[in-house]
């Protein structure tokens, strides 16, 4: 019996196309040099499609499939599906959140300790020779007593929270509602949040309604001494302001793992010295990434023996 048609939009791991290929048959998108021919000649058999979450699935594409039944996303953001046209035609749509809870907290909690420690610089004063001919480096900050404002207290959010209270920071958060039974003080103004906190960590979901959230009077409110670190979206910050703030002193620093037009980072934010920059490293270990993958082939398979799907989106 032929296996079904899988439309796959963008490369994955070895094992997970491996995994893939075991009950789909695999239509390289992504290798396509005409894309649209390609789609019309898969429209009247595929049901099935494998995609991460910045490559997503357009309206466009959802639309030049009718027999379309699933979209399994690698990644906990699906900004880049058209969730809205998925369920005007029917079509689920599954992510992978809660397998990379623990990694992101970790990478957010490395860059806050990186930022505050001045962790490249000292690092780059060592391997300079500088110690030796100049004498020591600096002091730094630290991470104890200071007041960590969350934005966006989700699965990732919350063990964020555990972390930062491991190192005797007091967490407070804003996000769209206040939480039952959270034990972290609520603001429901974001621009008063961050007047209030030394730190502000951004992993609230991307989408229309939180583009630029953290806007210019949100980080001039923040501070001089205050600080910046986005592992959630670039779009969620204006990153012109931001920068022109760093440059001029009336933002302390930042510590960003995502940028509004990656892999592209402005050459003016590469050049400033209380910044810790990474390219979007937040889940990408061997293992998470391994279990993020294993649950796209999971939710693909779960649709297509009729059993419930493990991380409905839609």
């Amino acid at each position: 019996m032929a296996k079904p048609d899988l439309l796959q939009v963008c490369p994955f791991a070895e094992p997970v196309t491996a995994a893939l290929a075991e009950d789909f048959s695999l239509h390289r998108y992504f290798e396509a040099d005409d894309k649209q021919a390609f789609l019309e000649k898969l429209a009247p058999t595929t049901r099935f499609i494998a995609t991460g979450g910045h490559h997503g699935a357009s309206r466009e594409m959802i639309a030049a499939l009718p027999n379309l039944e699933i979209i399994s996303s690698f990644g906990v953001g699906y900004d880049a599906v058209d969730v809205t046209a998925a369920r005007e035609h029917g079509v689920s749509v599954t992510n992978t959140p809660d397998v990379l809870n623990d990694c992101v907290a970790e990478t957010t909690l490395a860059l806050m300790l990186a930022l505050c420690h001045r962790v490249p610089q000292s690092d780059a004063y060592v391997r300079a020779g500088r110690w030796e001919s100049e004498g020591p480096f600096g002091l730094t900050d630290e991470l104890t007593g200071r007041r960590v404002a969350i934005l966006g207290l989700g699965r990732i959010g919350k063990t964020i929270a555990k972390l930062c209270q491991a190192f005797n920071m007091e967490v407070v958060y804003h996000g769209r509602n206040a939480q039952e039974h959270v034990p972290y003080p609520y603001y429901a103004d974001l621009t008063e949040m961050a007047r209030a906190a030394d730190w502000l960590v951004v992993i609230a979901p991307g989408s229309a309604s939180t583009r630029g959230i953290v806007s210019r009077e949100v980080m001039e409110a923040l501070g001089s001494e205050g600080k910046l670190v986005n592992v959630a979206r670039g779009s969620l910050v204006d990153e012109a302001a931001m920068i022109e703030l760093l440059e001029s002193g009336a933002l302390g620093g930042a510590a960003l793992d995502v940028f509004a037009e990656e892999p592209h980072v402005p050459e003016r934010l590469r050049a400033l010295s209380n910044v810790v920059l990474l390219p979007h490293q937040g889940s990408a270990t061997h293992k998470t990434r391994a279990a993020m993958g294993q649950l796209v082939v999971k939710n693909l398979k779960a649709h297509l023996r009729g059993e419930p799907l493990i991380s409905p989106v839609v």
